[in-house]
């Protein structure tokens, strides 16, 4: 069998053309890292978004970060079907469930975000976790659009420029 060729990313490095971004990179960044949601969940939310889109850059790119932060294979492995997995806390599954809640298309005549979604995550987490949850969530969605649109090469040596 023969495998098609490696893809070539579209648009290799956007910041080149737009310096902008690595300011607001840097402050989304900032932003989620006020340590009211642990940057583990953080990175959980975010490799199940790139599992929805289906984007392996952002799945190899968030799993090389729960990686570096010490995570079992297992919990990694497991984000894809997290519903039925006992390895997460009562908290992450409702971030898991908000983040899907979030990029999925809702069913006919409900909204994406119940309010019995929204009291579920209430519970778990403060007001300062909820916006702080809510801006992870746009966070990615911010580099959806540009994996999904420049389809940058997957890489694992971001993980080392993580911070908190």
């Amino acid at each position: 069998m023969t495998h098609p060729a490696a893809p070539i990313s579209r648009m290799a490095n956007p910041a080149e053309f737009v310096p902008e971004l690595s300011d607001v990179s840097a402050a989304l960044f900032r932003a989620t890292g006020n340590q009211s949601v642990p940057r583990t969940t953080i990175n959980l939310i975010h490799l199940r978004a790139g599992q929805i889109v289906r984007n392996t850059y952002l799945t190899v790119l968030n799993t090389s970060f729960l990686r570096k932060a010490g995570e079992s294979e297992e919990r990694i492995t497991a984000v894809s079907s997290w519903q039925d997995a006992p390895y997460f806390t009562d908290a992450e599954r409702a971030a898991l469930a908000l983040v899907e809640a979030t990029l999925q298309p809702a069913p006919h005549g409900r909204e994406r975000v119940t309010d019995e979604l929204y009291a579920e995550v209430a519970r778990h987490y403060d007001e300062k976790a909820i916006a702080t949850l809510t801006i992870a969530i746009g966070q990615i969605n911010f580099f959806i659009a540009l994996a999904v649109i420049g389809k940058p090469q997957p890489v694992t040596s971001l993980a080392d420029q993580q911070w908190d």
